[in-house]
């Protein structure tokens, strides 16, 4: 198994206390990094004052010697520094006069003549060419390594001393060995090891706690889904009271998910019972006339034409639900429409002039608010068209009443209104009539009632141009009202009279 598949099967809780541990360690190593470099600066800077203070001290002790020569002054150098004797943990001090050996409380370091502490002449050599950095080190602060001390910091600086009638320039020299800079950035180093290894083992059994705490929702969420994905519909996910809030807007969304799923299941179910119903009724038919047919050796001319005109009517019901089924597929894509810029009024009043022909009724246009609108006009044309054949339906003739208006609905929405004097629907079945194969009286056949996809499409028609359809109660007429809301409207300026109701009538 390769690397990151072994990664992606690593659990949250273990991932949550990874990240943890690695987020602690990278702050340590930066906090480190700080205190050690800070630490060595500290001690350093402490040192440096230490020496600037020696070496100030021994300054004036030259000072104060009142030296006459350089054999005395040289004297009271040696007097002055071998007073102080050098350990790895004290000052080193040293003073070259010209003309006169160094004053040092560490002889040796200035080129000794014998080998020292069980050292051969080599060794020693090598100390006398090392010890030489003490007297070519330039003035001011600098770093140089030593035998049998390591790393010193070296304070040297020029003194003008005054014999009698001359001036001399004394070199003065104050050396602290950096040990202690090494021992304290050790200690932080040995208190940060600790420190990290205490602080990585509570990260990742906090992180693993933690962890666990926040992926349990996430575990049921899981097993939830797996008994979804093997299908079952019925389990919801019901986060604690405590749960955060992003896991429980996760189960909220979860949940709707799984009720629209429900639902689209169901009316899916539904609606290939249906279609298989209404498929099967002509298909039952064709084939009682066909076997009817049949049972004579020779049919009657007269039959074989009664036969031959219910099989075409039949099959045009066929066809006609076929295209209405695919044409709900259809507008289920809204790349399907094919947009137009529509004048509203002249495209109304054509429409009402071909829709009048359906039935003998009388159809009445109330009012239409001028303006354009940016619509699929074939597609409009077949929504109009359904809403005012389903008013037909409902009405008596030959006096039964259509009304139809346009209004405008807002900054950019218009307003399709089809009234008529029907029965009306019930209030609870105005939320149910856009559904497919959907009949407000179930006594209806198909032949009087159609597939029930009429209403179905209308809505189709208005969810594809982002708009809506309603159903509601007629206060003119008394019987239902239909509306049709779409965007995309831009008002006109010109005032439209709607024709009389004679120049509608059938």
């Amino acid at each position: 198994m390769a690397a990151p598949e072994r990664l992606t099967g690593i659990g949250l809780r273990w991932r949550v206390a990874g990240w943890a541990a690695l987020v602690i360690l990278a702050c340590l190593g930066i906090a480190f990094a700080a205190v050690y470099k800070g630490t060595g600066s500290q001690v350093r800077s402490q040192i440096e004052k230490e020496m600037g203070g020696d070496s100030r001290d021994l300054a004036r002790g030259l000072q104060i010697a009142k030296a006459d020569s350089s054999a005395a002054l040289a004297a009271a150098a040696t007097r002055y520094v071998r007073g102080r004797p050098f350990s790895p943990s004290s000052t080193l001090l040293f003073a070259t006069v010209p003309g006169r050996a160094t004053s040092t409380n560490r002889p040796e370091l200035f080129r000794a003549e014998r080998p020292d502490n069980g050292e051969t002449a080599s060794q020693q050599a090598r100390e006398n060419r090392l010890s030489d950095a003490l007297l070519t080190a330039p003035l001011g602060y600098s770093t140089v390594t030593l035998p049998d001390v390591g790393d010193l910091r070296l304070l040297k600086a020029a003194l003008r001393q005054r014999l009698g009638r001359r001036t001399v320039s004394v070199t003065t020299g104050v050396g602290e060995p950096l040990a202690a800079v090494a021992n304290a950035q050790d200690g932080v180093a040995r208190a940060f090891v600790l420190a990290a290894a205490l602080a990585v083992l509570g990260a990742v059994l906090g992180g693993y706690l933690i962890g666990s705490r926040t992926s349990q929702p996430l575990r049921r969420m899981a097993a939830v889904a797996a008994r979804v994905d093997a299908g079952d519909l019925n389990p919801r996910i019901h986060p604690s009271a405590g749960a955060a809030g992003e896991v429980a807007v996760l189960a909220h969304a979860f949940n709707h998910m799984l009720d629209r799923l429900t639902a689209a299941f169901a009316s899916q179910r539904a609606f290939v019972a249906d279609a298989s119903h209404e498929l099967r009724t002509p298909l039952t038919i064709i084939r009682g006339q066909l076997e009817v047919l049949l049972e004579e050796d020779h049919p009657p001319p007269e039959e074989v034409r009664r036969v031959e005109q219910r099989l075409h009517a039949e099959i045009i019901r066929i066809g006609r639900l076929i295209d209405d089924l695919l044409l709900l597929t259809e507008l289920e894509q809204a790349e399907s429409l094919q947009l137009e810029q529509l004048e509203l009024v002249p495209f109304v009043e054509d429409l009402l002039q071909s829709t009048a022909t359906l039935g003998a009724r009388r159809f009445q246009l109330a009012e239409v608010c001028p303006g354009t609108l940016v619509a699929d006009p074939d597609r409009l044309a077949q929504a109009l068209r359904n809403l005012i054949t389903n008013a037909i339906k409902h009405t008596s003739e030959p006096d039964g009443e259509v009304l139809v208006r346009v209004q405008r609905a807002g900054i950019d929405r218009v307003r399709f209104l089809v009234e008529d004097d029907g029965p009306g629907i019930p209030a609870g079945e105005r939320e149910l009539v856009f559904e497919r194969f959907h009949r407000t009286d179930p006594a209806r056949d198909r032949s009087s009632g159609g597939a029930g996809l009429g209403l179905a499409i209308v809505q189709g028609i208005a969810l594809a141009h982002g708009g809506r359809v309603a159903a509601g109660e007629s206060v003119r007429l008394g019987g239902a009202r239909m509306e049709l809301e779409l965007p995309g409207f831009v008002a006109g300026t010109a005032l439209h009279e709607p024709p009389a109701p004679s120049e509608l009538r059938s």
